[in-house]
């Protein structure tokens, strides 16, 4: 499942991030909490080699707490300032302006000793699409300033933003990369709704996503769909059953469960696998984290 796509407003946006960079004293990146590596576009590494880095752990009110306190270690060993987010609530948004501040402290010096005064902090901001950019924004103005959206992709041209404490943030389009990777990047993309669902297999992702959350967050799902614990195990445990099988039956106990029967008394697995990854991309399945860190 290694989709590949990469439309003409993505190379245009990329362009036009390299042609502000020697603009900026610092790049903010804002990263699913959910998915912390494969929501980051390696391409940004490169753009932004020696200038301040902060990554924006958010939407972490879907993630799981004690995975995002990891997350926040790992990051701090590579040498990013990093800050937990949850945009929408608004939950640590306003505490980044101080983190910027303190990560820009050797440029105010050494402006300050060449006699430059009142020069902004100048600050990009970007992400893959989807990540919650432009709410995270919006919610640290305090005002409806740029274009949000629940589909990928709304932000389309780059905005100069004048915040408080004499900083001035560059919105960028969201940016995905060329060439999307290993199959666990473009399933973890999918799952969280970053890649459009036009283009994958909805009840294949469906089944992978099952898999992993069977496998590492199996109380989520009985709790979130009411399903007898023991009838699961003994689904999993049936050696008469392919691995596949065993996921697809609990698929289809979910299924059943949630009203996706069709004419025959036969379960509707595609609607089924709509009701997952709704049910995920929501968070109506609980504070979960699908990759680890290492």
């Amino acid at each position: 499942m290694d989709f590949q796509w990469y439309p003409g407003h993505m190379t245009k946006a990329k362009r036009m991030m390299q042609e502000n960079m020697k603009l900026i004293d610092i790049m903010i990146e804002l990263v699913d909490a959910r998915i912390p590596l494969s929501s980051r576009n390696p391409d940004i590494d490169q753009l932004a080699a020696n200038k301040s880095r902060l990554i924006l752990l958010n939407k972490t009110d879907m993630a799981d707490e004690r995975v995002t306190a990891q997350w926040e270690e790992y990051f701090k060993e590579k040498g990013f300032y990093v800050a937990r987010t949850n945009a929408r609530s608004g939950k640590g948004v306003k505490g980044t302006q101080a983190i910027v501040m303190d990560a820009c402290k050797e440029k105010l010096e050494r402006d300050r000793k060449r006699g430059i005064k009142n020069r902004p902090i100048r600050a990009m901001i970007a992400g893959i699409p989807n990540v919650g950019k432009s709410t995270f924004i919006n919610s640290l103005v305090g005002k409806a300033c740029t274009k949000t959206g629940n589909k990928p992709g709304v932000t389309k041209q780059k905005q100069w933003i004048r915040l408080a404490n004499n900083i001035e943030l560059l919105d960028t389009p969201g940016v995905l990369w060329p060439k999307l990777g290993s199959d666990e990047v473009s399933l973890n993309l999918a799952y969280t709704g970053t890649i459009k669902s036009e283009v994958i297999d909805e009840t294949e992702v469906a089944y992978n996503l099952t898999k992993f959350l069977l496998e590492n967050y199996r109380e989520n799902v009985t709790e979130r769909y009411k399903l007898n614990q023991e009838d699961v195990e003994e689904m999993l445990a049936n050696d008469e059953l392919e691995e596949n099988e065993k996921v697809v039956e609990v698929m289809n106990y979910i299924g059943r469960v949630r009203g996706a029967v069709q004419r025959g008394n036969t379960i509707d697995l595609d609607k089924t696998a709509r009701i997952i990854l709704t049910d995920f991309r929501s968070g109506n399945l609980g504070r979960i984290t699908l990759e680890i860190a290492k």
